[in-house]
């Protein structure tokens, strides 16, 4: 997914609700890179991703059926999202990060079916440095 120039890579098992959450996304106002399965490449920008091109712009929707929707060519990836089961999520987190291809990303874990999971990505892309921070941390400064 792209969020206002921003990528966001969402990963989880199959029924986890990566496309139901992509849908949401687009819904306010994300743009479609790839669905089912992403590419993910190092470049000198950071990590690229990008749909393969036999699947370009298609989603599963599921109860519906594939369908084709407006999408674009890569994003550069800035957020990875795994999407767990509602009480494996953190009430308050460490920050957390993962190395994919030599390159180091912020990590959230989310239940993809939370109304407000849509919003809580937005507000991870939007403020990065606020990741995993508690009370104590904002009393420091």
């Amino acid at each position: 997914m792209d969020l206002a120039g921003s990528g966001v890579l969402l990963r989880g098992p199959s029924g986890s609700g990566k496309s139901d959450l992509a849908l949401r996304l687009m819904d306010r106002g994300a743009v479609l890179v790839a669905d089912d399965q992403v590419i993910l490449e190092k470049r000198s920008r950071g990590l690229m991703g990008y749909a393969p091109d036999r699947i370009y712009g298609l989603i599963e929707v599921r109860g519906i059926g594939i369908m084709s929707l407006p999408a674009i060519k890569t994003a550069l990836v800035k957020l990875v999202v795994d999407l767990v089961d509602a009480d494996a999520v953190d009430r308050l987190p460490d920050p957390a990060s993962i190395t994919i291809e030599g390159v180091e990303l912020p990590l959230v874990r989310l239940h993809a079916f939370d109304l407000s999971a849509p919003q809580k990505i937005e507000l991870a892309i939007h403020y990065p440095d606020q990741l995993g921070l508690g009370v104590e941390d904002y009393k420091k400064g």
